[in-house]
C-alpha cells in the first residue's frame, strides 16, 4: 500500500470522490500543511492553523497509479481558485498536493505542468506542491461523512 493526500476544498466531498476510487482501500480526512499541533476542527475553521483540510488516501499501486490519482484530483475541484472552492472559503479550502515521496513529488509537478500547457483555464493554476509532514486526524463525526448522511436518510 501507499499513501497520498490532497486537499482540494471541503473534505468531505474530496474524500467521497476517492473513497469510490477502484484500488483505494481506506481513506480518512484530516488536516496538513500547518504550524499548529493537534489542531481540531475549530482551529483550522478560526484560520489560526494553517492547514489545509485533506483527504488521506491508502491505495494499492497495483490497481490504480499515483497518476490516476492526480487526475481524479483535478477533475474535482477548480485548482485555479486561490483559497476557496465554491461557497468555502479560507486557506484551509486549498487546492494542494501533499507528496509522501520524491517520485510523487515529480508526478504530481509534471501533471501540473501538462495541465497548465492545456491552456483549459482562464486563470493560472495556484495548486500547491508540497511534502506531506504531520497529518492530523480530524474528528470521527467527519469520517465518511457523506457516506454516514445518506446512510441516516434511508
Amino acid at each position: 500500500m501507499e499513501k497520498a493526500t490532497f486537499g482540494a476544498g471541503c473534505f468531505w466531498g474530496v474524500e467521497e470522490k476517492f473513497r469510490r476510487q477502484p484500488g483505494v482501500v481506506a481513506t480518512s480526512v484530516g488536516y496538513m500543511g500547518g504550524h499548529f499541533q493537534h489542531p481540531c476542527y475549530l482551529d483550522v475553521l478560526s484560520r489560526i492553523t494553517g492547514h489545509a483540510e485533506v483527504a488521506q488516501l491508502d491505495y494499492d499501486p497495483t490497481v490504480v497509479t499515483y497518476e490516476a490519482l492526480l487526475e481524479l484530483f483535478w477533475q474535482i475541484h477548480d485548482p485555479t481558485s486561490l483559497n476557496r472552492q465554491g461557497a468555502d472559503r479560507g486557506e484551509q479550502y486549498r487546492s494542494v498536493i501533499f507528496c509522501h515521496t520524491s517520485q510523487q513529488q515529480l508526478a504530481a509537478a509534471q501533471s501540473k505542468q501538462r495541465l497548465e500547457a492545456l491552456e483549459k483555464y482562464a486563470n493560472p493554476i495556484v495548486t500547491q506542491i508540497q511534502p506531506a509532514f504531520d497529518y492530523w486526524l480530524a474528528e470521527d463525526y467527519h469520517q465518511q461523512y457523506l457516506a454516514k448522511k445518506r446512510q441516516s436518510v434511508h
